[in-house]
């Protein structure tokens, strides 16, 4: 049994985008067979396997499930609010991948942002979900020029990467499916599906940003 495939094998059995075994009903008899079948490969293998091999397939569960713990400690899998500015910052230099919705309470726009990003969150469970209050972090919000809300930004290794204003890519209407925000974030890798490989191109009307009558306006 080669390093990779244990590796492979334990990164499986422990996926947090499995559904919990608390949630699944009695139509979901396919996934108790897939999670069977990972199980019946990896004990098959150990005990094929010499003494050496089966300490290296346990210690690979264990770092892919310390790797998980960790992750759920530092809020993956969910959308987090953060209200400190410095924390923040810590946060996006510190992730490999992070969405930062800067948003207003005051704009339907943020809301519905919101919504989609809540529901992308689980999904991609190594890339981190931020929202902010704009009225929290002026210095932020300066620094990066933002004035036009929902601002939703990607950092990917601790550099501003992609950054996604209004709705204007997202087909300038507010009933656009999170399947269309997920696309456009995938542009600049900030979420990543290892098994597809996701081609989109983004038409640019150049220069500056223009604001359209459904965009609102923040102005510090």
């Amino acid at each position: 049994m080669s390093t990779s495939k244990i590796e492979s094998l334990a990164a499986r059995l422990v996926d947090p985008n499995k559904p919990d075994l608390k949630s699944r009903n009695h139509d979901s008899e396919d996934e108790f067979d897939d999670d069977d079948a990972l199980f019946a490969e990896l004990e098959a293998e150990i005990e094929n396997g010499d003494v050496g091999m089966r300490e290296q397939a346990l210690d690979a569960v264990r770092r892919e499930m310390e790797k998980m713990k960790e992750l759920k400690e530092n809020y993956h899998g969910s959308y987090t609010e953060v209200q400190d500015e410095k924390e923040l910052i810590r946060i996006t230099a510190r992730e490999p991948r992070c969405v930062v919705h800067f948003f207003h309470s005051n704009f339907k726009r943020c809301e519905i942002m919101d919504e989609h990003l809540s529901k992308l969150a689980p999904k991609y469970f190594n890339t981190r979900f931020i929202r902010v209050f704009v009225e929290n972090i002026p210095w932020l919000v300066e620094k990066l020029g933002i004035k036009i809300l929902p601002c939703v930004i990607c950092f990917v290794d601790g550099v501003t990467k992609d950054r996604l204003v209004g709705f204007e890519e997202l087909g300038n209407n507010d009933a656009f499916t999170t399947a269309t925000l997920e696309l456009r974030l995938a542009v600049c890798g900030v979420i990543q599906k290892e098994t597809k490989t996701v081609d989109y191109s983004v038409s640019s009307r150049g220069g500056r940003y223009q604001a359209d009558d459904d965009d609102e306006v923040f102005d510090l």
